[in-house]
């Protein structure tokens, strides 16, 4: 994707959050804290990390697709206190951009998600070229389901065994939001 249609920068800050493009030096951290953890994979499409390693691995792809500039991986910190909490990903696809995040269990519950999807969803919306910004959820995954509510986007229908996560090894339903730009 050209870098005129979405030009993500590499850090964006919110009120309580630093969104920052990954680092090698990430991959302990992110494995410690949720990579291997089966209860924060359990909704996700990707299996728990088995070794930092495999972590290791993920930031590979996250340097691959910044490159490429078809997806921009950041790194969700904490400001207050430096710690690397998640990670929210932005995936371009023409005038589309879908979005998708990862928080450490011991973090939920704070806003966290909703405050990182809100600024994703705003940049997005920002570029000329994008005219949807949109992610899909488990039908099932309520809390997920508040926080794409809570940034904005309006849920447009149910897509049946669209996905099969991680903690169920069968295809799933998902309910699948979006929000657009409206004529002028």
């Amino acid at each position: 994707m050209s870098a005129n249609v979405f030009a993500a920068p590499v850090s964006l800050q919110t009120a309580r959050l630093l969104l920052r493009r990954n680092t090698p030096d990430d991959a302990k951290p992110m494995f410690e804290t949720w990579a291997q953890d089966p209860e924060v994979t359990r909704f996700m499409t990707w299996a728990p990390h088995r070794s930092v390693e495999e972590t290791h691995g993920y930031l590979e792809y996250c340097t691959t697709v910044w490159r490429a500039r078809t997806a921009f991986p950041w790194g969700i910190v904490e400001r207050e206190t430096g710690a690397l909490v998640g990670g929210i990903e932005a995936r371009v696809d023409g005038h589309r951009v879908e979005f998708g995040y990862v928080l450490a269990r011991r973090v939920w519950g704070r806003g966290y998600a909703t405050e990182a999807s809100r600024a994703v969803v705003a940049l997005a919306l920002s570029a000329p070229a994008i005219q949807r910004v949109w992610a899909y959820v488990d039908c099932e995954h309520t809390a997920s389901v508040r926080v794409l509510e809570k940034a904005g986007l309006v849920r447009e229908g149910c897509l049946r065994k669209w996905y099969v996560p991680s903690g169920f090894g069968v295809p799933r339903d998902i309910w699948s939001y979006a929000i657009v730009k409206e004529p002028s």
